[in-house]
């Protein structure tokens, strides 16, 4: 698919800014509303942020990587950005929804492309019920934290808490533990991508717990926490052809 109306958008890095000042010199630089295409000049981060900021107008996102980590960006160069582009591979995402309830009773709502993570946000470890489309799986978990992680996602947070890494297309998401002290082996499941997971928190005025989605909008003091995946919310990410993000899935396993 050919691109020609393209909308930079670059973290603060100078690596990033440096970028944009020559991609827009070269190729020009048009409003979000009138882009056919999103370049993203930063890390996996920005990328998210991107993302979340560019949701609504379902534009695919081709990131350039000018930050610290790449996963999701595609290699950095200013050449034949539009052949780039026009050859690009396309990865539909969906986002998970999470709806917390704190401890004063209010709600709140966050969408995460990666995961949706609960942490102990005081000296005592957390204690958490978890349950599976309504049914209990696990009366207490004693843990630092839990996450729920997407497969585009699985390769971050949840992989540096031992998570398993999933396949872009498998139909499953990642329910990971972080320092679980009771039961103190268990590392996690794998449930189906249809599932509503729910974390109630326990003694939560004594061992307060945090939740957030995508490190983004922190909820603080929660009560329950219910996550679910977002089918009608799409996220179109471009890659050059054979870097897909099925294949960097499956190479970051035989690093």
């Amino acid at each position: 698919m050919a691109f020609s109306r393209i909308a930079f958008m670059a973290s603060t890095a100078s690596a990033a800014t440096e970028a944009l000042r020559v991609l827009t010199a070269r190729y020009g630089q048009v409003p979000l509303e009138r882009a056919d295409v999103v370049v993203a000049l930063g890390g996996d981060g920005f990328m998210l942020q991107t993302l979340h900021e560019t949701q609504a107008l379902a534009l695919p996102v081709y990131g350039m990587n000018c930050g610290t980590i790449g996963f999701l960006m595609n290699t950095y160069a200013p050449g034949d950005l539009p052949a780039r582009l026009a050859a690009a591979e396309e990865a539909v995402i969906h986002p998970l929804r999470m709806q917390a309830l704190d401890v004063e009773g209010a709600r709140h709502e966050a969408l995460a492309i990666n995961e949706v993570s609960l942490l102990r946000a005081g000296p005592q470890a957390a204690k958490l019920r978890v349950s599976v489309d309504g049914r209990v799986r696990m009366e207490e978990l004693v843990c630092d934290g839990a996450l729920v992680a997407t497969p585009a996602g699985s390769t971050a947070y949840n992989y540096s808490a031992h998570g398993p890494i999933l396949p872009i297309g498998a139909d499953v998401l990642a329910l990971t533990a972080m320092a679980a002290f009771r039961p103190r082996r268990w590392r996690g499941a794998l449930i189906p991508s249809t599932s509503v997971v729910r974390f109630d928190v326990l003694e939560a005025e004594k061992r307060p717990v945090m939740a957030d989605a995508d490190s983004r909008g922190s909820v603080r003091g929660v009560a329950s926490v219910e996550v679910r995946s977002e089918p009608g919310v799409r996220h179109r990410i471009l890659f050059d052809p054979g870097h897909g993000l099925e294949e960097r899935l499956i190479n970051e396993q035989f690093v």
